[in-house]
């Protein structure tokens, strides 16, 4: 089974930055690129670094809340996402799920039953979610809505020789470069589109 990785903030909406889940928007065409997936026939997973848990900003109940919003809304587009993974911890926790590390991505290799090597993250940030597919073999898609254009320009120091295998504008480039590339070549075949709910 593949997979498609997808970032919160700065990806799928926001500018990047930790925000409230309360305030969170996603941007008018993140619908589109999820339903887009969808019909692929590939699982779509949201993954994120939500450190403001730990700092105290928000409660972990109001992000979930969020999330059940964000979900709630992309049905209205028939859209969906197929798990969401998120790490709640500070930095300095050291734990193993927060980007760049690979903690969430194993676990839903687990959960899922994937080839990361066949998966593809999207993400707007080189430091955290480019680094993080990049040492779980994952596939690279840097967009620079978000924290993109500087991660390609003045924090490309900490990602070094590293580089992403398709910069897109925003995630519905994204989305139509991965499906795409999944269907050159006979790379998704039509069972897999089949086994989509």
């Amino acid at each position: 089974m593949k997979a498609v990785f997808i970032d919160r903030d700065g990806t799928i909406g926001g500018d990047g930055s930790g925000i409230h889940p309360s305030e969170f928007t996603m941007f008018e065409f993140a619908p589109a690129a999820i339903k887009l997936l969808n019909d692929t026939g590939v699982k779509v997973l949201l993954f994120t670094n939500q450190s403001r848990v730990g700092k105290g900003y928000f409660t972990e109940r109001e992000l979930l809340e969020g999330f059940q919003r964000m979900e709630a809304e992309l049905e209205q587009h028939s859209a969906f996402l197929d798990g969401i993974y998120y790490c709640p911890h500070k930095p300095e926790d050291q734990c193993a799920c927060r980007k760049p590390k690979t903690g969430m991505l194993e676990r839903a290799k687990a959960e899922h039953q994937l080839d990361l090597a066949e998966c593809y993250v999207v993400g707007d940030t080189g430091g955290s979610d480019m680094l993080a597919a990049h040492r779980a073999g994952a596939r690279l898609v840097l967009v620079t809505t978000g924290r993109g254009e500087s991660s390609l320009g003045e924090y490309k120091h900490l990602w070094p020789d590293i580089e992403p295998e398709h910069i897109a504008a925003n995630v519905l480039e994204a989305a139509q470069w991965i499906r795409d590339d999944l269907t050159k070549g006979g790379k998704l075949c039509t069972s897999e589109i089949q086994q989509k709910r």
